[in-house]
């Protein structure tokens, strides 16, 4: 499996407060940003597979929605979370 607890626990802490901020606003991005780059890997490799896609699909709507909310919310931290994650609207 690819998300293990560990790799979720390094990502909460890195970008969140701490390991235990499973649900700030940056840590969810964060997340989804990770799980988006490994089923974007997936689909390329299995182009057929719809419920993949479909699933990536709805995690990038989820990511879209967040990242909104973030900007109307604090533009700074969104500036500078989309500078660490490599993300580009």
């Amino acid at each position: 499996m690819y998300l293990t607890a560990e790799k979720k626990k390094e990502i909460f802490a890195q970008y969140g407060k701490n390991a235990a901020d499973t649900g700030s606003t940056e840590s969810q991005i964060a997340l989804f940003t990770f799980r988006i780059k490994k089923l974007t890997q997936h689909v390329q490799e299995n182009h057929k597979d719809l419920f993949t896609k479909r699933s990536l699909v709805r995690l990038v709507g989820k990511r879209r929605r967040l990242l909104d909310y973030l900007k109307a919310t604090d533009i700074e931290k969104y500036r500078e979370l989309i500078k660490k994650l490599g993300i580009r609207k």
